[in-house]
C-alpha cells in the first residue's frame, strides 16, 4: 500500500507555520476512540487535519505548532511506550519513534499536557485552534489560557485572539500535491476495479450485501482496509433512496442496481457510483434514462476546467438533465423555465459533485467573498448527476416509476482542462453489458 513520506508532513507544518507567524501558535488534538458498544471499539480513524499535517495515527495526542520557537517549532504530545499496554492492543511510537519516525522537533507525554501548556503559549498573541469539535478539549485550552492570566502581574502574556485554525488548513488541503495525487489515483484504480468486480458478480438471485462483500474483497485484498464510507447497494427501488445502507434486499431479474461505493487508502477516499441491470441487459426505459444520465455527466466533465466557476458544472447537468425529461414526455413545457422553476427537483435532488481528499465530502469553500470558486490545478471533485423517479410518483408514466440512476466519477482539475481518476470502472451502457455477459453463470 502507498502511504506519503514523512517529509511532506513536514513540509506542510512549515507552510502553515509561514501563515501563522510568529507571534501565533496553533493548537490541534488527535480524534479520540469511539466504543461501538460495551467495551468493543471502531476501528480507529485519525482525524483528516490531524493526520494532514502529522501522518501519526494515534489517539490521545497534541500537535502544537510554534513557528520561531528555539527548542524546536513542531512538538507532539503522546502517549508514552507502555509494554504491557502494547501488548493488547499495539505498539505506540512514544516520544522518541514521534521525533524519530514522525520527523517532529520535540515530544513530551500527554501526561505533562497541562503542565508544559501554559508555559508555551505564555507569550504568544493569537491561538489557531478549532472551537467546537472537541469540547472537553475547549475547556483545557480556556484552563491554560486562565493559568497564564492568573500571573500577569508577575509578567506572563496570555494569548488575547484565537482564529480559526481550520480555514487555514482547509485552503491547504483542496490544492493537492503530487504525492496526493498519486494515493488518490491508487485509490481511485481500487475502487473501480470493485466496481468491475461487482458488475461481474452480479445475477438476480443475490442479496445486495453479497454484491458488498465484493467490494470489501476487493478493496481488502489490494490493501485498502476501510471503505471511505458505508457502501451503498441499492436494487429496485431501493436506488431511489439516496443514502441507502440497508443492503438487504433479494435483487430480482429486470431490477437495476446502484452502487456507490470507495475505498480509504491512507486517509484518502475514492468515491465510485455505478449503475448497472441486475440480469445484464438494459430495459429500454431504463437505458434511456441511464443515457441521459451519462450524457449529462459528460457535459458536466466537459466545463470543468481552470477559471470555471464551481457551479458551471452542476447547471451543465441540470440543462441537459432538464432537456432530456421534456424530450421523455416526464416534463413538459420550456427549457430555461422549468430550470428558473426547479421543474427537475423531484428526479434530480442534489447537488452534482462536491471536494474530494481526506475525507469524501472534503473540505473548501464553495465560494470566495460571495462569489463561487474558480477551479484551479490540484483539486479534486466528483461528478454524479442522476434521476430517482419516485415508485408512487403519480405523475409519470407508470413504465419510468422506481427507476433510480446515478453516475460517479471522481476529476482532478488539471492546468490544461480535467483528468477522469475513476475511467477504470465502465459506464458506457453498450461496455457494461458486454462485460457483465462475459459472465456464464448456467
Amino acid at each position: 500500500m502507498k502511504k506519503l513520506a514523512m517529509t511532506e508532513y513536514g513540509k506542510r507544518r512549515q507552510q502553515l507555520m509561514q501563515q501563522i507567524g510568529a507571534d501565533g501558535v496553533a493548537i490541534l488534538p488527535a480524534a479520540s476512540e469511539k466504543i461501538r458498544n460495551r467495551d468493543s471499539e471502531y476501528l480507529y480513524r485519525q482525524d483528516s487535519d490531524f493526520y494532514y499535517l502529522t501522518g501519526f495515527n494515534e489517539p490521545e495526542a497534541v500537535l502544537v505548532l510554534m513557528p520561531g520557537r528555539e527548542g524546536g517549532e513542531s512538538l507532539l504530545f503522546c502517549r508514552d511506550r507502555d509494554p504491557l499496554m502494547e501488548t493488547w492492543h499495539g505498539r505506540r511510537a512514544g516520544q522518541k519513534g514521534a521525533v524519530q519516525q514522525y520527523g517532529l522537533d520535540q515530544a513530551f507525554s500527554i501526561s505533562e499536557l497541562d503542565q508544559v501548556m501554559p508555559s508555551l503559549l505564555d507569550g504568544r498573541q493569537t491561538i489557531y485552534y478549532t472551537l467546537g469539535v472537541l469540547p472537553e478539549f475547549d475547556g483545557q485550552l480556556n484552563g491554560w489560557v486562565n493559568n497564564i492570566k492568573a500571573r500577569e502581574r508577575r509578567g506572563a502574556v496570555a494569548p488575547s485572539v484565537v482564529s480559526g485554525l481550520d480555514v487555514l488548513v482547509h485552503e491547504m488541503r483542496l490544492l493537492k500535491s503530487d504525492a496526493e495525487l498519486e494515493i488518490m489515483r491508487e485509490a481511485c484504480a481500487i475502487s473501480a476495479g470493485a466496481h468491475r468486480r461487482a458488475m461481474t458478480m452480479c445475477r438476480p438471485g443475490l442479496y445486495e450485501y453479497q454484491l458488498e462483500a465484493e467490494l470489501q474483497h476487493e478493496f481488502i485484498h489490494h490493501g485498502a482496509r476501510v471503505p471511505a464510507y458505508n457502501s451503498i447497494v441499492g436494487s429496485g427501488k431501493n436506488a431511489c433512496i439516496l443514502h441507502y445502507t440497508e443492503n438487504d434486499r433479494l435483487m430480482c431479474d429486470g431490477d437495476l442496481v446502484l452502487i456507490d461505493a470507495g475505498c480509504e487508502l491512507d486517509n484518502y477516499a475514492a468515491d465510485i457510483t455505478r449503475t448497472f441491470p441486475v440480469n445484464g441487459t438494459f430495459s429500454p426505459e431504463q437505458r434511456a434514462l441511464y443515457s441521459l444520465v451519462l450524457k449529462a455527466q459528460e457535459q458536466a466533465i466537459a466545463v470543468i476546467r481552470p477559471g470555471n466557476p464551481w457551479m458551471a458544472f452542476h447547471d451543465a447537468a441540470v440543462r441537459t438533465l432538464t432537456e432530456g425529461l421534456v424530450d421523455l414526455g416526464i416534463v413538459s413545457g420550456d427549457v430555461d423555465q422549468l430550470i428558473k422553476d426547479e421543474a427537475y427537483r423531484p428526479f434530480y435532488m442534489h447537488g452534482t459533485g462536491h471536494w474530494l481528499g481526506m475525507d469524501v465530502h472534503d473540505v473548501g469553500n464553495h465560494k470566495i467573498d460571495g462569489q463561487w470558486r474558480l477551479f484551479e490545478p490540484g483539486m479534486v471533485l466528483t461528478v454524479e448527476p442522476g434521476l430517482y423517479i419516485a415508485p408512487d410518483n403519480a405523475d409519470v408514466e407508470e413504465k419510468w416509476r422506481g427507476i433510480g440512476i446515478r453516475i460517479e466519477d471522481n476529476i482532478l482539475v488539471t492546468a490544461e482542462g480535467c483528468e477522469i481518476l475513476t475511467s477504470g470502472a465502465e459506464k458506457d451502457p453498450d461496455a457494461i453489458e458486454a462485460l457483465m455477459k462475459a459472465q456464464d453463470w448456467s
